[in-house]
């Protein structure tokens, strides 16, 4: 299928009494080019498809479509199509808590047995907070062997959600880890639920969308037909398929929304505006509380600069949002295919207008020394990166993965244009190199050579 591109840029100009203003703008010069610049590797790799809209102080300055809503039917991606969010589902989640929270209805320090009744006694210290937080040691019942080979088409109830992980262990005193947990964000939806009297649906709807005008947002459900929903696709060695089926019962509170990214960017303004939360409330969601996470939101220092993101994987769809609130800079990214890093890509393009972040140069390596990299390395028993030589290009491959070329920033080092993650070789000499290094998500693992059959 040929790629299709469908280009809204900046906004043009904002009438401001008698003369026309200009609009506001990156700092980084001819931004539209570099964010186009950007995004082609991942466009020749066939490794997205999806709408992006970059914006600054509630202006887009970038807004582009790429690939097919609809493959079978080969209609276009475009700035009105609704995409499922997966997790940034969370952030409404927990900004309808706060909610609670600022009607007096319920505190972020309750221990969830109060609204919960069935909880068991290991959760007997287990807050609100924690869940907010991941900090609560529940097990996330997406993370149970197979759930998404043998569970995930079938409906289940909150409660029938929580169950599947309830009288397991926990995996640690709440508190003292954080460990990301999507059955915490279950129960935080069984909660809304509990204090508010709505289903969890009814209660964002009401009390989140329909007063900002996000007409375009909410809860996803398979046999209703809505207008420009998006088909879902999944990577494969053989290609793109069709993703999998997902009762979307299952990701509940945790992430079963869809929204578009113009009423992601009616979003952002409204939590700049203090338009939804008290201050106070606002201020609990954005505090780092020391794991680089808020309630609902990523958090750390860029640069001398705050960001706030997070990014949202569902059957079919890869999601991020990214934002620099002091800047007035958003990056929203929603692709319907799950191979898209969509969170680093909204990152990466916040960061270029902001300007915390460049594009990595790569340089030139003779053969020989390209040669030395060659091989296959064992990230884990059943994950192998094999590395080859095409010409003057090394590929990386990973087990059951397509491949993706990587490029060189020094001898030894790489980087990838379509994946967040750079690759260090240890090598001396002119000998082979012994082990690489896969630096992605803020973890470094090592994978030694694999020995020769």
């Amino acid at each position: 299928m040929k790629l299709s591109i469908i280009s809204l840029g900046a906004t043009g100009l904002l009438l401001a009494g008698p003369a026309l203003a200009a609009a506001p703008s990156c700092p980084t010069p001819d931004y539209a080019k570099q964010a186009r610049d950007l995004m082609t590797p991942y466009l020749e790799a066939e490794s997205f498809s999806g709408t992006i809209l970059v914006a600054k102080d509630g202006a887009p300055v970038w807004r582009e479509s790429f690939g097919a809503a609809d493959r079978e039917w080969d209609v276009a991606n475009t700035a009105d199509t609704k995409f499922r969010l997966g997790s940034i589902t969370k952030q409404f989640t927990a900004t309808a808590i706060l909610q609670l929270v600022d009607q007096g209805k319920l505190s972020v320090d309750d221990p969830i047995s109060k609204y919960y009744v069935d909880a068991p006694a290991a959760w007997s210290k287990v807050t609100i907070k924690h869940l907010l937080t991941h900090t609560s040691g529940i097990p996330s019942y997406t993370g149970l062997p197979k759930f998404f080979e043998t569970s995930s088409k079938q409906p289940l109830t909150p409660d029938g959600i929580i169950k599947l992980t309830r009288d397991m262990p926990l995996e640690f005193e709440p508190g003292a880890k954080y460990a990301y947990d999507n059955t915490g964000y279950i129960l935080l939806g069984y909660v809304i639920e509990k204090v508010s009297g709505q289903t969890y649906a009814d209660y964002v709807a009401q009390h989140i969308f329909t007063p900002l005008g996000m007409k375009d947002t909410g809860y996803d459900v398979s046999e209703t037909i809505l207008r420009h929903r998006a088909s879902g696709y999944k990577p494969t060695k053989d290609g793109w398929r069709n993703a999998d089926y997902l009762d979307m019962t299952l990701p509940y509170a945790a992430g079963s929304l869809y929204s578009t990214v113009g009423d992601l960017l009616i979003w952002d303004r409204a939590l700049t505006e203090g338009k939804i939360l008290t201050p106070a409330s606002r201020q609990a969601m954005f505090t780092d509380y020391g794991n680089h996470y808020g309630f609902g939101w990523g958090i750390k220092p860029v640069a001398g600069h705050e960001q706030v993101s997070h990014g949202g994987g569902i059957n079919g769809f890869s999601t991020g949002i990214s934002r620099y609130p002091q800047d007035g800079v958003v990056a929203i990214v929603l692709a319907n295919y799950m191979g898209s890093p969509s969170n680093s890509i909204a990152e990466n393009l916040a960061g270029l207008c902001v300007g915390t972040w460049q594009p990595p140069k790569a340089i030139t390596l003779p053969v020989a020394t390209l040669d030395r990299y060659v091989g296959a390395y064992v990230l884990s028993p059943t994950f192998t990166l094999t590395i080859t030589r095409q010409g003057d290009q090394l590929i990386s491959q990973g087990t059951n993965q397509p491949s993706a070329p990587i490029y060189p920033s020094a001898p030894g080092e790489f980087f990838l244009k379509i994946v967040n993650a750079q690759i260090s070789f240890t090598q001396a000499g002119d000998a082979p190199a012994t082990a690489l290094v896969l630096h992605q998500g803020g973890r470094d693992t090592t994978a030694p050579r694999a020995a020769k059959p």
